[in-house]
């Protein structure tokens, strides 16, 4: 009785077992099978290596054109974030308006949320920067008195994102009484705008294109690597191999081909970036800027290898996809 009892559960053990242990083993095999493909895809590229460049070389310019692009973009909005400086309005006072009163219409306007600073030049200061600046200098020193009037510079906060707020803030400083004229260059404000706002979409245009060029370049060089080892293929479907075993070392092939482009299309944006970023800094140095070069950072670099890796897997694909279906053992 004893022993009746127990062998269930000897039985059941070895079962347990042996079925985890078939999935094991399936697991492996998938595993190195999936290795296999891997790298024997990559040994393929290395031996037709010639090619292989080329075609790898084609397709990282144009992601790299891609790329160039958007870190261009990148940068312009640093330089426009730097811009914002000048963006201000300029609040000419009457001429009885004293210092002291001058100052507690900056007060005033301080305390307003839309306003981010506010900087007062009075008489003198206005009077030594157009000598310095206007090259009638000897000219000024002639005038009785200084004809100058004190002026606000006043900066808004988010100045690039509401037309219509600058326009009433600009009107409501207009209609204050302590202000004879104020100024602001609407028309720049609204020509950088839709410059940056063209060049946004072009970058996204062009690098739809590109990537659409990408996708055929790709799927054409796995074409015609699929016409190469077509007995390779014919033979395989005739020994039962399936689609999925069939598509795996092209797979494959496109992900290599889509890895390494991205790879060398960083270095060609990097070695242009690093070629452009002295010049560039020193022509803002002589503006008094702080303009500094960006660079493709970790999160781009990796989004980089992964849409050029997924551009060249599914250009692979879609190849296979339908030349596999025409592709039948006679």
């Amino acid at each position: 009785m004893k022993y009746a009892n127990k062998k269930p559960v000897k039985s059941e053990r070895w079962q347990t077992k042996k079925a985890g242990g078939n999935f094991v083993d399936k697991w492996h095999a998938y595993k190195n099978l999936h290795a296999h493909a891997l790298f024997s895809s990559l040994g393929r590229l290395v031996a037709s290596r010639f090619s292989s460049a080329l075609t790898i070389v084609v397709l990282a310019i144009a992601i790299s054109l891609a790329s160039g692009f958007y870190i261009l973009i990148a940068n312009l909005q640093q330089l426009v974030g730097n811009l914002e400086a000048s963006n201000q309005l300029s609040l000419f006072l009457k001429d009885d308006v004293s210092e002291v009163k001058a100052n507690k219409f900056a007060d005033s306007i301080r305390r307003n949320p839309d306003i981010q600073e506010v900087k007062v030049i009075n008489k003198e200061h206005a009077l030594a920067e157009f000598q310095s600046y206007s090259g009638f200098g000897e000219a000024v020193k002639a005038l009785d008195k200084n004809p100058l009037p004190i002026v606000l510079q006043v900066l808004p906060r988010n100045s690039f994102e509401s037309e219509q707020a600058l326009e009433v803030l600009l009107a409501e400083f207009s209609s204050a009484v302590e202000v004879d004229f104020a100024q602001m260059d609407m028309q720049w404000v609204k020509r950088l705008k839709s410059i940056m706002e063209v060049a946004r979409r072009g970058v996204t245009l062009l690098s739809l294109l590109l990537g659409a060029g990408v996708l055929f370049i790709t799927a054409n060089t796995i074409r015609l690597e699929l016409h190469n080892r077509r007995d390779e293929v014919v033979i395989a479907k005739l020994v039962g191999a399936t689609n999925g075993f069939i598509h795996r070392p092209f797979l494959y092939s496109g992900f290599w081909i889509g890895f390494f482009s991205g790879v060398t299309a960083w270095f060609i944006v990097t070695i242009i970036m690093l070629i452009l970023k002295q010049p560039v800094e020193n022509l803002s140095r002589l503006y008094d800027g702080t303009f500094h070069v960006l660079f493709l950072g970790f999160i781009e670099t990796l989004a980089l290898l992964v849409i050029s890796s997924l551009l060249g897997v599914v250009g692979s694909w879609i190849v296979l996809h339908f030349q596999l279906q025409q592709l039948n053992p006679e």
